[in-house]
């Protein structure tokens, strides 16, 4: 469970902690920072340490792509501080000796939170949230494909034959699950000790594809359950010699992976989106923020589906959408409906895929969320059948069409700031960038000869 700065003090002079893992969340919601040895940080860093800024100007392969405002190879990348948020101070049960701490980014000059981090973007909308009376409360679900080799394995062999851990569709499938239980049981465990309700892991729909359930939080703690879940994932597969990946879509003829976002308001320890007298339990505010999900998807595409593969996985019939409409408990639509008529009522966005960030994920939810109920926004009335029929509502369809709506949203201007706009529209620029100039095997394979 969490700890206590004065229950690590305790662990220290006894000699069960070595090492403290000082960590900040990465513009692609990954876990980087520093191994401090115990003993220094009680005595000093707990209270501030440094890194460079480019760690949020950053791609996946850490390259420094230029036309970034915050920093750059003129301005000498400087530092930025990083904050330990001791509430976060949690055990690593996975890792010897180990625990972790969170950190909030700040300025090096004027110690402000650095506006483009993750975690500054969450908190400035949960903010706003709770200057109108409101708590978010959120779960995210985790999916993921387990592989028969390990990293360095498939790594080594340029990616090519990958074979996942199990050789058919195992959602629910006790049997096949069974066989992967020492990768997965640890997970649950270690988690579970290290402060992160996890309520349970399960096969989803697909050959080697497991789900990883966490209990709803408020906000900020489900984007920090989430994030320190993944990095947990892949760390236990790796020390059981296996692969894991979160990719959203690794090969064209399997099912991809999701990250559904659950979300509900709450005022004064109770539930807001309940109506008991509405036909479904929606409540009015419940409409409005459904009904800004809905106008502004477009808008913050980008934030579910950051990279040139995201947008591989909206396949028709296969559980991921299409179509930016909502539906009362219907796997097809973008927004789903759960627990209606009670006390638990709730939305569902099922358009993020696995590779999203959570903080962001979920702080431009809860802004176009707000931006329902300020413009009272009327939500139409759901979808039935198949959500995948029809050719209204659609969502962006790639990387650049989302590249496009979120530099032209005004609402996520207004509510994020015009900086952190521009800075993830030129994330979303670079990697379009990159692709376009690779070529592909399938563009060598498709044209070598025939073309």
């Amino acid at each position: 469970m969490k700890l206590t700065f004065e229950d690590l003090k305790t662990q220290v002079a006894a000699g069960d902690i070595d090492t403290v893992l000082v960590c900040l969340v990465d513009m692609q919601g990954r876990l980087m920072g520093k191994r401090f040895h115990a003993g220094h940080f009680i005595a000093d860093a707990w209270k501030e340490t440094h890194c460079c800024n480019y760690l949020l100007a950053t791609d996946l392969e850490m390259a420094t792509p230029s036309g970034y405002a915050a920093t750059s190879w003129e301005s000498g990348y400087g530092d930025y501080v990083m904050q330990p948020d001791l509430d976060t101070l949690r055990p690593v049960p996975w890792l010897e000796g180990t625990v972790m701490v969170l950190c909030d980014v700040l300025d090096h000059r004027t110690h402000k939170e650095v506006p483009h981090s993750p975690r500054a973007v969450l908190k400035k909308q949960i903010k706003r949230l709770t200057e109108m009376g409101y708590d978010a409360m959120m779960a995210t679900e985790l999916e993921f494909f387990l592989f028969e080799k390990s990293f360095d394995q498939i790594r080594k062999e340029k990616f090519r034959d990958l074979e996942p851990i199990s050789g058919y569709n195992e959602d629910y499938h006790i049997l096949q699950t069974t066989k992967e239980e020492h990768v997965m049981r640890p997970l649950r465990n270690h988690l579970w000790n290290a402060g992160i309700p996890v309520e349970n892991t399960k096969g989803e729909a697909e050959a080697g594809q497991e789900e990883l359930n966490i209990k709803y939080a408020a906000a900020l703690d489900t984007a920090d359950h989430h994030t320190i879940a993944k990095h947990a994932t892949k760390e236990i597969a790796w020390q059981q010699g296996h692969a894991v990946t979160f990719l959203p879509k690794w090969h064209h003829d399997r099912v991809g992976s999701s990250s559904h976002v659950h979300q509900s308001l709450w005022k004064d320890g109770k539930p807001a989106f309940f109506d008991p007298d509405d036909t479904l339990g929606m409540s009015p505010l419940m409409k409005t923020y459904m009904a800004g999900l809905l106008k502004y998807a477009p808008d913050f595409m980008y934030f579910l589906a950051p990279y040139i593969n995201s947008y591989k996985r909206f396949q028709k019939g296969t559980f991921a959408p299409t179509r930016t409409i909502w539906s009362v408990d219907n796997r097809t639509a973008g927004f789903r409906l759960c627990a209606e008529g009670t006390k638990s009522v709730r939305v569902e966005c099922r358009v993020g895929g696995s590779d999203l960030n959570p903080y962001l994920a979920m702080a431009v939810q809860i802004a176009a969320g707000i931006a329902g109920i300020e413009e009272n926004l009327t939500l139409d009335p759901p979808t039935s059948g198949d959500a995948y029929e029809g050719n209204t509502g659609m969502i962006p369809q790639t990387l650049r069409d989302a590249h496009t709506t979120l530099r032209g949203s005004a609402m996520l201007r207004a509510a994020l700031g015009d900086d952190v706009v521009d800075h993830y529209a030129r994330a979303a620029e670079w990697e379009i960038e990159e692709f376009d100039r690779v070529v592909t095997d399938y563009e060598i394979a498709r044209g070598f000869e025939r073309a």
